[in-house]
């Protein structure tokens, strides 16, 4: 268990007058509702009901081949001192490092992401002193080309072995040359550099992650993963697609880290984290081999990356022919690129777009699975990132944006280019932000809240966004305990309700706050908030509809078009709790709230604007003719499918998920007043509905109850329950192993709807924590699991949870 802490209470304040500030702190022996696996001081700043930190889980620095070959030479150290609010330099038109940048704003977290290949290659091209340093390749990468499209192409020559059948360069082959312990040398200075800038101090101002990226693209299909690891005790190597092969597969890779970090004994987790699935040319979301490997997704792959500077993963619509992949959702044309993936390959027809480049479309095609196996393979939450290549994580504003890529897109006139090879600067953004709710700014309550998926992505700007589903009985956006009231009668974004209202529908409550801005820049007003809701019906077909729910999206807010000021205003914060007024619970479901911004002017739009080519002008093509230069500034709504001068600035909640099969009352009681030895449990647990092929005289039986401790583990072998009567199993204790009075019992009613109570005596349960926090149940019948995460009361001696 933890040590005592001080906890910093923060009371939301609404509207209509509640606060938005930070209480004064108290002090709480509350532990935290997770395992500490580090060593490190307890964090001043808790808050059991969690708090925003703000970060980008996707960095690259000249360690990446990709970004060193554009001419940077920012290292991880100064990345991660960057994020901290330093300054690096970048390199101009020349090549050479003179371009001075910096947050205004410093982030809370950050994982430094290089490329796991090539890191003992490029280390080999870098040394003077290596037998490889003389290649041509090695040439290749220590060449600085002024021409954006020549550093593209010498980026694709020097990664030619990422296709379909990947391997290391030739040169790693001569005597002499040690690939593979220069590549182990790159992996341990970036786990010193994530060492060196994490804050392990009470003040826990910055939180930094050891992680690389996982570069399989296969014929330009992005195939790319995140690896994220939650502590300091990681594998001896970054395994990469060189030693995974299988087209990019992601199977060989989890089988990597459960080999090197989960299984190893030493401390490690991980997840991975994909990203830029709308260059995955459909082949990113293939089908789960079975119900195993499906659950295994779930476990391995909790998060996606929906936004990042390579356009929106979100959904795909056409706004010149008016037509999506599978959507018939206008605001799918927010930051998209026409490819379905990278390099020469010329965009497809809207009509042949791989829905599966889509993560709306794979999160409904998951409830279809789910249908069929038991189990969901596309259970995501949203992250957004930058995906920077300049080592400046969380660089997000559209004012004075200095690009990603190195001297590729150095001035105004480079990021409006666009070439065959490397992409249209153009089409790219300043990519996204990942945001947590997490306890405090550790890694081991960060790390905790992305695989539970209470996170959100947003586009670049940092709104706060709060959503829950279930019951939420008298949760009220005008009441002061909107928050605790949530926690208690409902789940978080990212996790998953049952049919807890019967046949109507769940409630969601949702609770947005603009971004305050900064010194310089006031942040921009709410314009609405909508949920995105899709369902498998009866037949198997899935669906989607968008409602708005708060906000208004008429409320006349703009951009003056000659100076691209602001114009109108809307909303400071806006809350609801909503119903789905098209709710049938015996439909598979998925809800998430996306966030939109009043509009402002694109990054494009002003560069455009400075270089004497106004895309808000009508005479916008007699300009760029003129300049002789510059034609894509006139792109817009009017002559290209996805072209937008401006925008709207949005975050997307993580979702939940309506399951049929799910908890939706849980009634439980911990007694405590007996000494331990003696003190009880009384669980109810139900609806919840038992699959077909759950058989309780041939299945094991588990019951599992956690906090920050294991509080009870329950095994029981197959056969333990006997039938009592029509649908209704009692456990007989046929070894003595529990007290007299206890007593386990499930009823199964029509339709495989079942109840499980649980009333056991003479336990030790001294691991429990006497304070209100958030307790795990969790059953396990065979292959089939149920999980609820609630908030419990301590009341005297005893915590408690209510429906």
């Amino acid at each position: 268990m933890s040590s005592p802490r001080v906890r910093t209470c923060i009371v939301w304040l609404f509207a209509s007058g509640h606060l938005l500030v930070p209480a004064e702190s108290f002090a709480d022996d509350a532990p935290p509702p997770w395992s500490r696996t580090e060593t490190r001081q307890d964090c001043t700043s808790y808050e059991s009901q969690r708090q925003p930190f703000f970060g980008d889980l996707h960095v690259h620095t000249a360690v990446s081949a990709d970004a060193y070959i554009r001419a940077l030479r920012v290292n991880p150290s100064e990345a991660y001192a960057f994020a901290r609010g330093g300054t690096v330099l970048l390199p101009d038109l020349s090549g050479a490092s003179t371009r001075p940048s910096n947050l205004e704003r410093p982030l809370d977290f950050v994982a430094i992401t290089d490329h796991a290949e090539f890191f003992g290659e490029a280390r080999e091209c870098l040394t003077p002193e290596s037998l490889a340093y003389n290649e041509p390749l090695c040439e290749t990468l220590r060449e600085i080309p002024l021409d954006p499209a020549e550093m593209a192409a010498n980026n694709t020559i020097f990664s030619a072995p990422l296709g379909i059948n990947p391997g290391h360069h030739a040169f790693c082959t001569i005597p002499g040359v040690d690939c593979s312990g220069s590549a182990a040398a790159v992996w341990l200075d970036m786990q010193a550099a994530a060492e060196a800038a994490y804050d392990r101090t009470a003040s826990c101002s910055f939180t930094s992650f050891i992680g690389y990226e996982y570069t399989a693209s296969p014929f330009g299909a992005h195939l790319h993963r995140n690896v994220l690891f939650r502590n300091e005790n990681v594998p001896n190597q970054a395994t990469s697609y060189f030693e995974t092969l299988q087209n990019g597969a992601p199977q060989p890779l989890w089988s990597a880290l459960e080999s090197d970090c989960l299984d190893a004994g030493i401390g490690c987790d991980a997840l991975t984290i994909p990203h830029n699935s709308n260059f995955s040319g459909g082949s990113r979301w293939l089908d789960p081999v079975d119900e195993a490997d499906a659950a295994r997704r779930q476990v391995r792959e909790p998060l996606v990356e929906i936004y990042q500077h390579k356009a929106s993963s979100e959904c795909h619509f056409d706004q010149l022919l008016g037509l999506g992949a599978d959507t018939t959702d206008e605001l799918c044309s927010f930051e998209q690129d026409p490819r379905a993936r990278q390099g020469p390959f010329p965009p497809p027809p809207i009509e042949s777009y791989p829905r599966r480049n889509m993560v709306r479309n794979v999160l409904k095609d998951g409830l279809g699975f789910e249908k069929t196996l038991g189990t969901n393979p596309f259970q995501f939450g949203f992250i957004g990132s930058t995906d920077t290549h300049n080592g400046t994580a969380g660089a997000t504003e559209e004012v004075n944006w200095q690009g990603h890529r190195g001297a590729a897109d150095a001035d105004g006139p480079r990021k409006l280019e666009e070439n065959i090879i490397g992409g249209g600067q153009v089409r790219f953004s300043p990519g996204g932000l990942a945001v947590i709710w997490a306890e405090e700014n550790s890694r081991d309550a960060l790390f905790e809240a992305l695989a539970r998926k209470e996170t959100y992505a947003t586009s670049g700007t940092r709104p706060v966004l709060r959503f829950f589903g279930g019951n939420l009985r008298g949760v009220s956006c005008e009441s002061s305990t909107f928050l605790e009231d949530a926690y208690r009668g409902g789940t978080p974004m990212g996790g998953e309700i049952g049919a807890v209202r019967g046949r109507g529908s769940p409630r969601f409550a949702l609770f947005a706050a603009k971004d305050p801005g900064t010194a310089s820049t006031s942040g921009t007003d709410l314009q609405r908030v909508q949920i995105v809701k899709g369902w498998v019906d009866a037949a198997g077909a899935t669906h989607e509809r968008v409602y708005d729910v708060a906000g208004d999206a008429n409320n006349g807010a703009g951009v003056d078009p000659n100076t691209c000021a602001r114009v109108g205003s809307g909303a400071a914060e806006l809350c609801t709790v909503w119903k789905d007024p098209d709710f049938n619970r015996n439909e598979r479901a998925f809800y998430y709230a996306r966030l939109l911004e009043n509009p402002t002017c694109r990054w494009s739009t002003l560069v455009c604007k400075e270089l004497g080519v106004d895309p808000l002008d009508p005479n916008c093509e007699a300009q760029a003719a003129a300049s002789g230069d510059f034609e894509n500034c006139c792109l817009d709504r009017e002559n290209d499918a996805f072209a937008e001068p401006i925008i709207q600035e949005r975050a997307w909640s993580s979702p939940i998920w309506y399951r049929p099969e799910a908890v939706s009352k849980l009634n439980a009681k911990i007694d405590l007043r007996a000494l331990p030895g003696e003190q009880k449990l009384q669980m109810t647990i139900g609806v919840f509905q038992l699959p077909p092929d759950v058989n309780l005289a041939t299945e094991e039986f588990e019951l599992r109850l956690r906090d920050d401790d294991e509080i009870l583990t329950l095994s029981l072998p197959p056969g333990s329950f006997l039938r009592r009567g029509s649908g209704r199993f009692r456990f007989v204790d046929t070894s003595g192993a529990f007290a007299r009075g206890s007593r386990i019992s499930l009823r199964v009613g029509p339709n495989r709807k079942a109840t499980l109570k649980v009333n056991l005596r003479g336990l030790d349960l001294s691991a429990v924590d006497l304070t209100d926090h958030m307790l795990k149940t969790e059953i396990r019948i065979g292959d089939f699991v149920l999980e609820q995460t609630r908030r419990w009361e301590a009341r005297a001696d005893t915590l408690r949870i209510r429906n």
